[in-house]
């Protein structure tokens, strides 16, 4: 397979790196296996002979029209973490032809993966518009304004739709490489995870802070400082929404808009986050930490930390 790694001018360091050693070390283990897959023929391509990564450091690019030719273009994310840089360097000028060679790609039918802030490269070019993708967890309210014709499905680490494969937040380029190594060979991948020692991360959920999500819109920001302190009792969006000066429907819609969920889950997920604080920082119960997180049954929030964190209540507990 012929991948194609387009570096652009301010590229996540160790997102780069981190494609190109899984897929390196793929290379070199590939010739245990029984069967092994073909080799991964990687080339690093940009629209200058050299590219500077957001670290400073120079990258020396092959030219891009090797993407021409490629069997997957994968697009390391920027290293731009200011939300309103980020989404104007992505749509500005100076991308303009990685946006090109996206649509290009695209219309050939060529396989593309990004990773992190790479997804709003390829909301920008419009190749998302109707698909299902993901993105950094932080970002998440920013670009599901900016690109409403793109389902987000924030929880995920990586999510794969129609040809396009999309990681979340900025070590998500790690699950990226290993998915798409996957594709091709699960035991390659097994192997490679056991020898690098990455462990598998299906979701983003565990790392998402609800706090940082909620700040983006006023009414999602009063609401969740009105759910932290009715934590321990029944949740009622009519008293939420009172509570916050709006309708029912006017909370129910801005949190949608938001967050990509409605106000029930995000109270489920303030719970969450409570429990597995009060887990990991005190000796109290499950079954006291489930009442003081408003639930009567300790078996619901083992449920639900399960679902949520992918870890049981006793694996939050310090060693």
């Amino acid at each position: 397979m012929r991948v194609a790694v387009l570096v652009l001018d301010g590229v996540f360091d160790s997102g780069l790196a981190a494609v190109l050693d899984i897929l390196r070390c793929a290379n070199t283990l590939r010739t245990r296996l029984p069967q092994p897959p073909p080799a991964w023929q990687v080339s690093t391509v940009g629209f200058t002979r050299t590219v500077r990564t957001g670290a400073g450091h120079r990258v020396t690019a092959a030219p891009v029209a090797q993407v021409e030719d490629c069997d997957l273009l994968l697009i390391p994310g920027v290293a731009e973490r200011r939300p309103d840089e980020l989404v104007a360097h992505l749509s500005g000028p100076r991308t303009a032809p990685a946006r090109e060679s996206i649509v290009r790609a695209r219309s050939r039918r060529t396989p593309i993966a990004t990773a992190c802030a790479g997804s709003f490269l390829l909301a920008e070019a419009g190749v998302l518009d109707g698909l299902r993708a993901t993105t950094t967890w932080w970002l998440a309210p920013l670009f599901r304004c900016r690109y409403p014709l793109v389902t987000l499905d924030q929880q995920q680490m990586v999510t794969s739709c129609d040809g396009i494969t999309t990681a979340g937040a900025a070590f998500g380029h790690v699950d990226l490489g290993l998915t798409l190594i996957r594709g091709r060979s699960p035991a390659l991948s097994d192997l490679v995870a056991n020898y690098l020692v990455i462990d598998e991360r299906p979701s983003q959920a565990a790392h998402t802070m609800a706090a940082t999500l909620a700040a983006c819109d006023p009414t999602v920001a009063a609401f969740e400082r009105w759910a932290r302190a009715h934590l321990h009792e029944p949740f009622s969006v009519r008293d939420a929404a009172a509570a916050v000066g709006v309708s029912e429907r006017t909370l129910q819609r801005t949190t949608r808009a938001v967050l990509g969920i409605p106000p029930v889950r995000f109270v489920q997920d303030l719970r969450v986050e409570q429990a597995t604080h009060l887990l990991r920082s005190t000796d109290a119960t499950i079954e006291a930490i489930a009442r003081r997180v408003g639930y009567e049954s300790a078996n619901t929030l083992r449920i639900l930390l399960r679902e949520r964190t992918g870890k049981s209540a006793a694996q939050h507990r310090p060693n």
